[in-house]
């Protein structure tokens, strides 16, 4: 299936680029979200008459997302778990309690934006974990998970 994008998409392309997806995603998923349309004759001509219009949206969104990042610049944030004797917890601290404890310090950070490449902590420590604002905004927050 062929598709113009209406915005930056990871992976994928940049905004105005046409490219091939697999059905059920651009059916299932770009279409029905507003992040592209099927590339037909008529699609590219409103696109071309929109592409100013698109590209402020984008830019506005990369604006507040890197406001945002310098919000987080710096914070650290303390989860307390249960946690045995040699500090390992009896279940895991994944993206959702990292977000919700970011959220609790007043911060706006949903949970899929949190990215937690090496999966869920399961020790107690201090760790990096990166919260990923845009396409093209990434920071970093500490999070210490402490034994309760």
């Amino acid at each position: 299936m062929q598709v113009i994008l209406l915005e930056r998409i990871g992976n994928l392309g940049d905004l105005g680029d046409e490219v091939t997806v697999k059905a059920g995603y651009g059916r299932n998923y770009l279409l029905p979200q507003g992040k592209a349309v099927r590339a037909t004759a008529s699609n590219r001509e409103e696109f071309e008459a929109r592409r100013a219009e698109l590209e402020k949206q984008s830019q506005e969104l990369l604006t507040r997302a890197q406001a945002r990042a310098g919000e987080l610049e710096g914070v650290s944030v303390t989860i307390a778990a249960r946690a045995g004797d040699e500090g390992r917890l009896y279940g895991s601290v994944g993206p959702r309690e990292v977000a919700d404890a970011l959220v609790a310090a007043n911060h706006d950070v949903t949970k899929a934006e949190v990215r937690m490449p090496i999966g869920p902590i399961r020790v107690t420590g201090e760790y990096q974990v990166e919260i990923q604002l845009h396409s093209d905004v990434t920071t970093a927050v500490t999070v210490l998970v402490i034994a309760e």
